[in-house]
């Protein structure tokens, strides 16, 4: 487990650098200036090439690389070209609400997926498992711009029962959730069902039913155990792809998180900020899927001795 740990955590620290640098890049061919949208279109050419000067975007972009991965290093991640706080502190005021959105949505999608995937693999070929697959294309396909408006024009404009944006209040975070947890369902209740039907055709099952053990505590106490991997490698993916696709949600419902941050500093073109965000972004992806990785190695032996799959 040790040689696995450290071989993920170099593979880590690759990754997330090869993200910054790339965000970086990418972040500085996007037309706009930042410098523009602070002082406005009337402002004079020396009070811009002062205030470039300042905020040091003077300099050619492999040296403000260069500085931005320094900071890095030092866990200083700048200062907001539009707020001009302290990044770390406009991340700390909004990480705890996408944490919480993220949670919310995870837990949604796990009320929903496993019972789906579970009625669907013991009922095989009937209507239950029908409706369970028909569920499932029906949610990959409604994208999470279309199924939020929708939540808010039935459970907010028709019926009244939710707010519609902001985060006052426990309902406040009732159809953000529901948003990303129904976006995340479908994938998660087709991989059960289908690593269920797997495993549900082994001899050791077929001799727990010969015994009369029941469906239930086939499932929970025999299947699901050994049908863990592949489950495991879904919800590590999609609770990565969470943080990611609540960019989406959190502006559709106001939602005061990371997303919401990301998408309000590209349109003020505060460049190190949307650097922070991705980063930050990316960084609990890769966390994520360090840690479902890790989770291999402690659930299956031939993992850890590098003679698994």
């Amino acid at each position: 487990m040790v040689r696995l740990l450290i071989a993920r955590l170099v593979v880590s620290a690759v990754v997330v650098l090869g993200v910054s640098c790339m965000v970086f890049l990418l972040i500085h061919l996007v037309p706009g200036d930042p410098v523009q949208v602070m002082l406005g279109e009337g402002a004079r050419a020396a009070d811009h090439a002062s205030l470039r000067r300042a905020l040091g975007l003077h300099d050619s972009p492999l040296s403000q690389l260069g500085r931005y991965l320094g900071g890095l290093c030092r866990l200083d991640l700048g200062v907001s070209l539009h707020s001009e706080r302290p990044i770390i502190q406009l991340l700390a005021e909004r990480l705890p609400a996408t944490i919480e959105l993220a949670l919310a949505a995870f837990l949604t999608a796990l009320i929903i997926a496993l019972p789906l995937g579970v009625v669907a693999a013991l009922r095989r070929g009937t209507l239950w498992d029908i409706g369970a697959v028909g569920f499932s294309t029906l949610g990959v396909s409604i994208p999470s711009f279309v199924m939020g408006p929708l939540l808010i024009l039935i459970f907010s404009l028709a019926l009244g029962w939710l707010p519609v944006s902001g985060r006052e209040g426990a309902g406040a975070l009732v159809l953000p959730a529901m948003t990303l947890g129904t976006a995340m369902a479908p994938l998660l209740s087709r991989m059960v069902r289908s690593a269920l039907l797997e495993v549900l055709s082994e001899d050791y099952i077929r001799t727990a039913r010969a015994k009369g053990v029941g469906d239930m505590v086939i499932i929970f106490r025999h299947a699901l155990p050994n049908a863990a991997l592949p489950i495991i490698t879904t919800l590590g993916l999609q609770f990565g792809t969470l943080l990611g696709g609540a960019v989406i949600t959190e502006t559709v419902f106001a939602w005061p998180g990371i997303g919401q941050l990301t998408v309000e500093s590209i349109q003020r073109r505060d460049y190190p900020v949307v650097q922070a965000c991705v980063l930050v972004i990316s960084l609990a992806y890769v966390v994520v899927n360090t840690a479902t990785d890790l989770a291999y190695g402690w659930l299956d032996p031939r993992i850890r001795s590098g003679a698994g799959p």
